[in-house]
């Protein structure tokens, strides 16, 4: 494949730009463009399997809701102009090609669809209410052009990740998480032999554990399919944590010998969180027991109500 999808659909735009600009020269001046939302390519992460469903060059075109709603045939009409296919891809321009995800947007809709507002969330309140691969779906992908600027307001400040608080308050639940799951129910399945039990502990630690990487790197976890692939480029932890869940994933767990491994490789990972803890000064945890670890972190959370919740919950 010559190029992935995100940069073939911006070569797609670039193409595109003169005509849209004489087609709807008004509406342009108030609109962004880029590949942001749901899909592989918006994480850089397609590849020839991508390209079975809902891939090739596209773009998604943000108008102002009103502007839209007032326009949306002219906006159509010059959408309709472009070439069905680029670079010898199909484009995904055609309507019954976007599936919500390209083509002309309502500005304000498109985080409404993921925040459940239109903004960036402000009280820790609202930033807890957003499921995180939404932040993901928001900040991922690239604009292209924003010459009303409003869509890469919200972005950016997205951009600037939790507020500490809420850091602090969901790395202390993935704490207690991979502590519980990892460090006491996985090894105490395994010596009871009950194989389901292990994998469940297991599957629950990875995802806390994937999740904790993101935290620690100030990155939005994706939606869980990509989430061990997208760990692999985290500059802190993020390949020991992502090499720890490729052990637990081909580990029979009807095996001791081999769980035991497992086991051995879900403590020097722990070893690892809880000295990064340490050096980013979430914490002065002395060892690698990560059930202590989660309430010295949610210490430091200054928001009384929030700082009161369950340990284990975000």
């Amino acid at each position: 494949m010559p190029f992935n999808g995100l940069a073939l659909s911006r070569l797609f735009f670039e193409a595109s730009l003169p005509l849209l600009r004489e087609r709807i020269p008004d509406i342009m001046t108030r609109s962004a463009a880029g590949l942001v939302g749901e899909g592989s390519e918006c994480l850089g992460l397609d590849d020839d399997i991508s390209r079975d469903h809902d891939w090739g060059p596209a773009f998604c075109l943000w108008v102002p809701d009103d502007l839209l709603r007032a326009e949306l045939s002219r906006v159509e009409e010059a959408i309709a102009s472009l070439p069905a296919s680029f670079q010898g891809f199909p484009t995904r321009m055609a309507r019954e090609r976007r599936m919500g995800r390209t083509g002309p947007l309502p500005l304000k809709g498109f985080y409404r669809r993921f925040l459940g507002m239109d903004r960036a969330p402000e009280t820790w309140r609202e930033w807890m209410a957003v499921p995180e691969y939404h932040l993901c779906s928001c900040t991922n992908g690239d604009v292209f052009m924003d010459e009303g600027g409003e869509f890469s307001a919200v972005r950016e400040a997205l951009l600037k990740y939790y507020p500490d608080d809420v850091r602090r308050k969901k790395i202390a639940a993935r704490c207690m998480i991979m502590a519980q799951a990892g460090q006491y129910n996985l090894p105490r399945s395994l010596q009871r032999g009950n194989s389901m039990a292990a994998m469940l502990a297991a599957a629950r630690f990875a995802e806390a554990a994937l999740s904790m990487a993101f935290l620690l790197n100030r990155r939005y976890m994706p939606f869980y399919k990509w989430a061990g692939r997208l760990a692999e480029t985290l500059p802190v932890l993020g390949q020991q944590t992502a090499s720890t869940v490729k052990v637990l994933a081909r580990t029979p767990w009807d095996s001791q010998n081999l769980g035991a491994e497992a086991s051995e490789a879900v403590e020097k990972l722990c070893d690892l969180v809880a000295a990064e803890l340490r050096r980013q000064g979430l914490c002065d945890i002395q060892g690698n027991w990560l059930w202590q670890a989660g309430p010295l972190v949610q210490r430091g959370v200054k928001d009384p109500e929030l700082r009161a919740r369950n340990v284990m919950e975000d």
